[in-house]
């Protein structure tokens, strides 16, 4: 595949994912963690086809889209050989059916009925779906996903939809300022996470914590994630 992307536009990403990279393996380290357990997501919400080659191009191997159109427009135009794809924006049902089989994961299913629909969808297509459940860790209005309480409920349920499998949790907190509260809020999302690992609930899987973005992945990773969602600080500034 053609490289429509210049070498400047190459270089300032690839700099940006090694100061990335190096502050992850900082942060693990500070926190006692293997710097392996840290898995490391490209946003690509609102960003160019070609851009997000040079990521992929310089090392980038999950990718993650927000909304369902700009996944399906810009995967026509990528290499996406050796990469894991994933959807992380809100889903709405009467989407479902185009993404379904699309994308490696889905990291925002928030309620019973769009976990319905994916494995009603996914069972049509044969496949099994890798997810993640969404909490609203924060309680913030402004945020999808569900509120914490309802997390057990609905991963009973889920446990027997036989075309889904439910690999862990995803959050996206509240705009916070402070390192302490950002990591007070990742705190609370990851004991939430170890307990219900520890309940062990059939055909439940919690592998996967998906939290941090680009301003706030050192506290994330401190506070134990193992999946951190960049964007700006990878490829610059979004334009809308």
């Amino acid at each position: 595949m053609a490289r429509s992307y210049d070498e400047r536009t190459f270089a300032q990403i690839r700099d940006n994912l090694m100061y990335i990279q190096e502050q992850i393996a900082n942060t693990c380290a500070a926190a006692g963690r293997p710097e392996g357990e840290v898995t490391l997501m490209g946003v690509t919400k609102t960003v160019d086809a070609a851009r997000v080659q040079a990521a992929l191009d310089a090392g980038i191997r999950h990718m993650g889209e927000n909304r369902v159109q700009e996944d399906m427009e810009k995967k026509e135009a990528l290499d996406l050989s050796g990469v894991t794809t994933h959807l992380i924006g809100h889903l709405q049902t009467n989407k479902v059916a185009r993404i379904v089989g699309e994308v490696d994961m889905i990291q925002s299913v928030d309620s019973e009925r769009i976990a319905r629909a994916i494995d009603k969808e996914s069972a049509k297509k044969g496949v099994v779906t890798d997810v993640l459940v969404e909490v609203n860790i924060g309680h913030d209005a402004a945020k999808t996903g569900l509120p914490p309480e309802q997390l057990e409920p609905l991963l009973y349920q889920m446990a027997e939809m036989p075309h889904l499998r439910v690999q862990g949790l995803m959050t996206v907190p509240p705009v916070l300022t402070t390192e302490s509260d950002k990591r007070k809020v990742f705190l609370n999302m990851h004991k939430l996470f170890i307990d219900i690992k520890a309940k062990k609930i059939d055909n439940i899987n919690m592998h996967i914590l998906s939290m941090g973005m680009s301003g706030d992945y050192r506290e994330a990773v401190l506070e134990g994630s193992t999946m951190v969602r960049i964007g700006s600080a990878l490829f610059g500034e979004r334009v809308y």
